[in-house]
């Protein structure tokens, strides 16, 4: 038999190489832990104003521009909200036009052929 076993030779170098693995984790994490991190994190935080540098995702966009325009908490969030109960309505209507000129055409072409 020419091969090496796998149980003890290559489980043993594993287990070396995760412990030691963990070890080096545990030294940044425990001893160095903002040796990695971003010297932003302690500047002191403005709740008047947003960093320039700090920009909503475009799908965040309206909503961020309504909540930034009413400056009472509270009505930001009932104008967020019930906008995002408008949105449906906008498009029921041609929704509804669309299902009326193409709907029947649909339903036939999925029962035709068996």
């Amino acid at each position: 038999m020419d091969q090496i076993p796998f149980y003890p030779y290559f489980f043993v170098k594993d287990l070396f190489a995760f412990f030691v693995y963990l070890l080096v984790f545990a030294t940044l994490v425990l001893y160095y832990p903002n040796l990695l991190g971003d010297p932003n994190n302690y500047t002191l935080a403005d709740s008047i104003h947003t960093p320039r540098h700090i920009v909503p995702e475009w799908y965040f966009l309206p909503f961020y521009a309504i909540l930034r325009s009413i400056p009472h908490k509270a009505a930001g969030i009932l104008a967020m909200v019930f906008s995002l109960l408008i949105f449906p309505l906008i498009f029921a209507r041609s929704y509804r036009k669309f299902d009326a000129k193409y709907g029947d055409k649909m339903v036939e072409k999925e029962g035709g052929a068996a």
